[in-house]
C-alpha cells in the first residue's frame, strides 16, 4: 500500500484545494485489486458522510465503455449485431444519402457524422421522440472522415441494441443481467432508494430544481428515463475488462477484445470502438503503455486499462457538485494516473 502514497496525497490534495468533495480510486490488476483511496466527504460541508470505497457515484460517460460498449462487443461476437449493420437498416427513421453508409462500427467508433450534444430533453422525452430526433438532424461532417465524441450517436446505439437483442430488452435489462452473471456487484442503471445514503451529490441541477442525489446527472438520460447509451450508469467500480483483454474472461472471444481496443483508421482520431486509447495529453498521463484503454465521464469518473502493465485504475469523483464550473479535475487525473503508474 507505500508504493501507492503518491497516488493518495494526489487525491488527497484535490480534495484540499476543492477540485472536488469526494474521491475514491481503486488499482488491480486481472487477479483482484491492489489498493483502494478515499478521500474527503459526500459534500464539501464538514459534518457531510466521509467517501469510502461503498460510496455509488454517478458513472456518467463510463457508461459509454462498461455498459454499452460491452453489450455492444457481446452482441456483434454472437452474430446480433454485426459491426458493419448500417444504421438504417435498424432504425426507421434514419434516412438520406448523406447517411446510408453509416454503420454500428461508425456509432462506436464517434465517426458517425452526429454532433457531440443537444439538449434534447428541454422538450423531449423517451424513445419515442429522441430516436428520430436525432436520426433527421443534419450530420456535422461526412462520416468516417473525422472523429467527434458524441453522446448522441451512443444514445441512438443503445436503441439499436435493445432492437437486436433476442428479447428486445432494454439496454438497463440486458446490462443488469451482465452484471449478476458476472458478479460485479454495485453497478447499475436506476440505483435503489436504499443507495442514496451513500451516494456521492452532483449538480444543484436548475432544470430540475433540486440537487441531484443518486438520480442521473446527465439531462438528456433522465429525459429517456434514467438509462441511455450513453449515461446513466451508477456504481463503485469494474475492471472485468482487463482480464477478457488477457484473454482469461467469457466476457466475449478473444478476438472480438482485439477488436474493440485496436484504434480506428478515422482521420487524426485516437479512438477505438468505444474506448479512447493512450495519448500522452489525455487524461491518463504519460506512463501508460500505447497498447492503453480508458474513458471518462462528465462527473469526474475516470477508468483506465493498461493491459501490459497488468493494471486497472478506477478514479470516481463528484467534481460537478455543487457547479459543473469546476473543472480542476482536468489536471488531478493525469497526476493521479502517473502517480498510480510511477508505484511499480
Amino acid at each position: 500500500m507505500n508504493g501507492f502514497a503518491a497516488a493518495a496525497r494526489v487525491l488527497d490534495d484535490a480534495v484540499r484545494a476543492g477540485a472536488c468533495p469526494a474521491a475514491v480510486a481503486e488499482v488491480g490488476n486481472r487477479s483482484g485489486h491492489r489498493w483502494r483511496h478515499a478521500a474527503g466527504r459526500l459534500t464539501f460541508e464538514a459534518d457531510s458522510p466521509r467517501a469510502t470505497s461503498e460510496t455509488v457515484f454517478d458513472l456518467a460517460s463510463l457508461t459509454k465503455v462498461i455498459a454499452t460498449t460491452t453489450l455492444a462487443m457481446r452482441q456483434v461476437d454472437a452474430g446480433l449485431t454485426p459491426l458493419d449493420l448500417p444504421v438504417a437498416a435498424a432504425l426507421a427513421t434514419w434516412r438520406g444519402t448523406d447517411r446510408e453508409t453509416v454503420t454500428v462500427r461508425d456509432l462506436l467508433a464517434h465517426a458517425s457524422g452526429l454532433t457531440t450534444h443537444l439538449p434534447f430533453f428541454r422538450d423531449h422525452s423517451k424513445r419515442a421522440e429522441f430516436e428520430p430526433a436525432i436520426c433527421g438532424l443534419p450530420l456535422e461532417y461526412a462520416p468516417r472522415t473525422r472523429s467527434l465524441y458524441s453522446d448522441l450517436g451512443f444514445i441512438l446505439l443503445g436503441f439499436i441494441l435493445a432492437d437486436r437483442h433476442p428479447a428486445r430488452e432494454g439496454l438497463a435489462t440486458q446490462f443488469d443481467a451482465l452484471a449478476a452473471c458476472r458478479g460485479w456487484g454495485e453497478v447499475g442503471f436506476h440505483p435503489p432508494p436504499e443507495w442514496r445514503s451513500r451516494a456521492a451529490p452532483t449538480e444543484m441541477d436548475p432544470w430540475r430544481g433540486r440537487t441531484l442525489v443518486g438520480e442521473v446527472h446527465d439531462e438528456n438520460a433522465w429525459a429517456l428515463g434514467g438509462a441511455g447509451g450513453h449515461a446513466g450508469l451508477f456504481g463503485t467500480a469494474a475492471r472485468d475488462v482487463l482480464a477478457g483483454i488477457h484473454g482469461d474472461s467469457p466476457l466475449a472471444s478473444q478476438r472480438m477484445f482485439d477488436t474493440f481496443r485496436a484504434r480506428t483508421a478515422v482521420p487524426g482520431s485516437s479512438r477505438a470502438l468505444g474506448w479512447d486509447t493512450m495519448l500522452p495529453t489525455s487524461s491518463c498521463g504519460t506512463c501508460l503503455s500505447p497498447a492503453s484503454i480508458g474513458h471518462t465521464g462528465f462527473t469526474g469518473t475516470s477508468l483506465w486499462i493498461d493491459p501490459v502493465a497488468d493494471r486497472y485504475m478506477v478514479l470516481l469523483t463528484n467534481r460537478v457538485h455543487p457547479s459543473r464550473s469546476n473543472e480542476a479535475i482536468l489536471a488531478v487525473r493525469p497526476a493521479f494516473h502517473d502517480a498510480v503508474m510511477g508505484a511499480g
